[in-house]
């Protein structure tokens, strides 16, 4: 069996970056390893042993070209209406909260909010297949 343990991410500006995802979810840095080239920063916190890489490459200017597929990484929560107000006064611009009931029942709540060099994350309330 294989174990997921880490997506990674190009970011332009590490700091930001770094801020970003503290501030959102809590991740802080786990390891960071520095090579000529590029960065790599593993963010963590202590919900799961997933991690989150950032890579850095050096030399980069201009933002990252993020194509016309659509992806995104996703988060759980236990109150989705806190953490949407908390993103609001965070100044973070969390999309509306969205109940998705194709057939009429709920399956799930969620929000997107987007980084800052433009990647979706998906935060969901956790319940059903959403833990």
């Amino acid at each position: 069996m294989a174990k997921q343990i880490h997506s990674m991410i190009r970011v332009l500006d590490e700091e930001r970056s770094v801020a970003f995802y503290d501030k959102a979810f809590g991740l802080k840095v786990a390891d960071r390893l520095d090579f000529p080239d590029f960065t790599l920063i593993y963010l963590s916190n202590p919900e799961t042993e997933f991690e989150l890489e950032l890579t850095v490459n050096k030399g980069q200017t201009e933002p990252y070209d993020l194509g016309n597929g659509y992806g995104h990484l996703a988060v759980s929560v236990s109150d989705l209406d806190s953490e949407h107000a908390r993103f609001e006064a965070e100044g973070l611009s969390p999309r509306k909260l969205v109940s998705f009931a194709p057939a009429g029942e709920v399956i799930a709540r969620f929000f997107f909010v987007a980084d800052p060099d433009g990647y979706q994350i998906e935060v969901l309330e956790r319940g059903g297949r959403f833990k």
